[in-house]
């Protein structure tokens, strides 16, 4: 599979403040090289596209805020202003985005991996990828149609990026 163009890093959640403070949900390991003062990123959409008229947008500050940042761009002068961003997805060219470690992987390359069960019977194809509130999830083609897997530790037990397998041990009932 082949790297896009550009990644997502990140998610303006909501505008914050009266003086053009965004929220931002990382989507990146990196945040804090990410989003930091005088870093530039690209308003795109949720499938890593950039718009007709791309946007980008200077990191001016950033502070921590629970999971996530609030950021002041440059470009963002107010309340009212920040509230046009809200839902907006951040990407950077991929290839300012370091690749992944030996055990990690780009949600992007998940697409299209063979799902097995650790016996080996085949489970199917990732179709799509969600970014849900409790995590990601696969949407997994199966002959009988999708069935939609959590991505993490208790489900998913292994994945080989060369071979692009996804490995899972799924509770009971979860593949009816």
């Amino acid at each position: 599979m082949t790297t896009p163009e550009f990644l997502i890093v990140g998610r303006v959640r909501k505008a914050h403040g009266i003086h053009g403070e965004l929220v931002v949900e990382p989507i990146t390991d990196g945040p804090d090289a990410i989003f930091a003062p005088g870093r530039r990123v690209l308003a795109g959409t949720h499938t890593g596209e950039l718009p007709a008229h791309p946007r980008e947008l200077h990191v001016s500050t950033v502070r921590p805020m629970g999971d996530g940042f609030l950021v002041k761009f440059d470009e963002v002068p107010d309340r009212t202003a920040a509230d046009t961003w809200r839902g907006r997805y951040l990407l950077l060219p991929s290839a300012e985005v370091p690749p992944p470690d030996e055990h990690e992987i780009y949600v992007h390359d998940l697409l299209g991996m063979r799902v097995v069960l650790a016996s080996g019977e085949p489970v199917g194809d990732v179709e799509e990828v969600y970014e849900l509130p409790q995590g990601l999830a696969l949407d997994i083609r199966r002959a009988r149609g999708t069935v939609m897997v959590p991505f993490d530790d208790r489900v998913v037990t292994a994945v080989d990026r060369e071979a692009r397998l996804i490995t899972i041990d799924p509770p009971a009932g979860l593949l009816d």
